[in-house]
């Protein structure tokens, strides 16, 4: 009987794919059933392998560029030895007719599937498992619909260019840069790379010019004033300021020259006035749903987490705690067809006694429906925005619970009908004050 070769891109992630299909049995580091083989790798197994020409090329500008006619892979290191040894045993297995890469839906994933069926050098047709979130219902719903292997050719083709751009630049940047630095004798080694060099150029930049900085002295007028009330701080501006181009440190508030400052401060010392205090009514719509570089924004606003923290959080609320989509997504929209699945997803929030108030509001007044700012097919690439699953959280750390909190909060206010959701300022009244200025000036 024929099989499918299930290869997923981490053990725990196939260990939920068999208990999500079932009918599996342990075979040491794969699993077995009637009409698949189920494996993983352990994330990145192989990369591209230095050609020959280029271990014995000398640093030296005679010998670039090195641009091989081919990219062979090569193991990383030892220790992923023994599973790719495993992966390769299973892909040539007579009874293995079919693979299905269940790598991570992004490029990174489909490059580490692609790196092993290149290595094992495997004949089989593919099909591709494309996963949104890690609950059950989610794996099998996605196991009903796998993808053919033609629609993920340019997602390939993306995973590969980038590896060997960062191979080419590499190789050829660092040994030329390094052949440059040491024409006058010596070996000073120059390292170049596709991120690297422009981020450190960045860097310098910015280093640069706070290096040429030139300090000014610059003034301010700050006044007491006093009001029935009580007194308040005030501090003065030109209303008609408007920020020259040749000038970034200019603002409205900041006078360079101390004379005009102490003449406004002579102008109002002790003098009566009146202001004016008005605020007009102003709406805001809710930001939209987050996608990777939003959450990892927010997360350093409200707790000072890094990017890098934000991104293995939200991780591990997919894939260990199951409760996020997938967070490695540029898109802040979903699906057109989603509307039915938000709809459950306010149901489940609902009975979440921290969330219940306004899941309730929103479910009882049939507010999720079609909404091009919410879901819109066009906004949308590999994956939708970061939203909760129908997975209740248990267990959750502090930490965890701050990113599920942001992402649960940010997809329920999004729903709320406009006389609910929208950041509203009222003000009644409009009054007047009379005041007396105490001015003074601030170097």
């Amino acid at each position: 009987m024929s099989k499918a070769l299930i290869i997923a891109e981490k053990p725990s992630v196939a260990a939920d794919i068999a208990r999500a299909l079932g009918g599996f049995t342990k075979q040491q580091d794969y699993y077995e059933s009637d009409a698949y083989v189920l494996s993983s790798a352990v994330g990145h197994l192989l990369q591209l392998s230095n050609p020959a020409e280029v271990a014995r090329g000398k640093w030296s500008f005679a010998h670039l560029p090195m641009i091989p006619p081919h990219f062979e892979v090569a193991p990383i290191d030892k220790r992923g030895e023994d599973r790719l040894k495993l992966l390769a045993r299973l892909i040539k297995r007579k009874d293995v007719t079919e693979l299905v890469n269940a790598c991570d839906a992004g490029r990174e994933g489909e490059l580490i599937f692609r790196y092993i069926v290149q290595y094992a050098r495997a004949k089989q047709p593919i099909r591709r498992l494309w996963l949104q979130s890690m609950t059950p219902a989610s794996i099998r719903d996605a196991f009903a619909e796998l993808r053919p292997d033609k629609e993920m050719k340019r997602l390939e083709d993306a995973a590969r260019c980038r590896a060997e751009a960062d191979w080419l630049v590499g190789i050829n940047g660092t040994r030329a840069m390094t052949a440059f630095n040491s024409r006058d004798g010596g070996f000073f080694k120059t390292t170049v790379g596709r991120v690297q060099t422009p981020t450190l150029a960045i860097v310098v930049e910015r280093e640069e010019k706070i290096l040429a900085f030139v300090p000014r002295d610059y003034w301010e007028v700050r006044a007491t004033f006093g009001c029935a009330a009580g007194e308040y701080d005030g501090r003065w501006f030109d209303p008609d300021f408007r920020k020259p181009e040749d000038d970034e440190h200019a603002r409205a508030e900041r006078i360079w020259d101390r004379t005009k400052a102490e003449a406004i401060v002579e102008t109002c010392r002790g003098k009566p006035g009146t202001v004016v205090e008005e605020a007009k009514p102003s709406t805001q719509a809710p930001p939209l749903l987050f996608d990777l570089t939003s959450l990892q924004r927010e997360g350093n606003s409200r707790f000072g987490f890094s990017a890098k923290t934000t991104l293995s959080i939200a991780q591990a609320l997919y894939e260990k705690h199951k409760v996020l989509t997938y967070p490695r997504t540029d898109s802040r929209a979903l699906p057109e067809d989603y509307v039915a699945v938000a709809k459950k997803t306010v149901d489940a929030l609902a009975a979440n006694k921290g969330y219940a108030p306004f899941a309730k509001q929103i479910a009882k007044g049939g507010w999720v429906k079609p909404n091009k700012r919410i879901f819109d097919n066009a906004k949308i690439s590999d994956h939708f925005a970061i939203i909760p699953t129908l997975e209740s959280p248990r267990s959750l750390s502090e930490a965890e619970q701050k990113i599920y909190d942001l992402v649960v909060k940010r997809f329920l206010a999004i729903f709320f009908p406009a006389a609910e959701y929208l950041v509203t300022t009222r003000i009644t009244t409009v009054e007047q004050h009379q005041f007396k200025t105490e001015g003074k000036v601030l170097v």
